[in-house]
């Protein structure tokens, strides 16, 4: 009796495959699927940088900006480069990549010549103004974000408080050396680095 039910359904099975009643199920490609859209506010004021995922807050770090004499630039540009484990040329000074590379492990070139968002081998000069005008962040930071940016992706660099950065880093600014310490989101992290060109020279006027 089993035997002839499962013929039975075997049959009607059958059948509704060649009447096509059933259609077949495909698997998205991985270009079916949008990828976040990931832009960078600088707070000079707070020294700090918000990354943004379409549109909303994923993650602060704290960061190192321009001395007075040494100023980071306002405004706002794309990245246009990124670079892992560059070589660090300026002025006829040659670091190859390593621990005492002034730009550290990764270099975010922006469209501003001669400025990026980079790494540092003077780690305690995060959270103050003592860079020449470039945006220095600690290592695991950096490589962080690093991963989640690419070319194309938009840096607004803020000088004065405003309503944004009151949004993203609340209503006060950063008025001694040293800066508070990271907060975080609840926002679920991306970290697996995109591919990115490596040991190749950067020549930063402001690390």
């Amino acid at each position: 009796m089993c035997r002839q039910i499962k013929l039975v359904i075997l049959s009607e099975f059958i059948s509704v495959l060649l009447s096509g009643s059933i259609s077949a199920q495909t698997t998205p490609t991985a270009g079916s699927v949008s990828e976040a859209k990931h832009s960078i506010v600088v707070s000079l004021s707070h020294r700090k940088i918000a990354l943004l995922e379409n549109g909303k807050l994923k993650k602060i770090y704290v960061v190192a900006i321009g001395k007075k004499s040494t100023p980071s630039p306002i405004g706002t540009f794309t990245i246009v480069s990124r670079l892992s484990n560059p070589t660090y040329a300026h002025r006829g000074r040659v670091v190859a990549p390593g621990p005492d590379n002034p730009v550290g492990t990764r270099w975010m070139g922006l469209s501003v010549k001669g400025y990026g968002i980079h790494g540092t081998n003077a780690p305690r000069s995060i959270g103050k103004a003592e860079s020449h005008g470039c945006i220095r962040m600690a290592k695991a930071d950096l490589e962080e974000l690093f991963g989640a940016v690419r070319i194309g992706d938009q840096v607004q660099i803020i000088g004065e408080p405003n309503a944004e950065t009151a949004e993203f880093f609340g209503n006060g600014r950063q008025t001694g050396e040293t800066a508070t310490t990271t907060v975080e989101t609840a926002a679920a992290e991306e970290t697996t680095p995109k591919s990115a060109p490596t040991a190749l020279a950067v020549t930063p006027l402001g690390q």
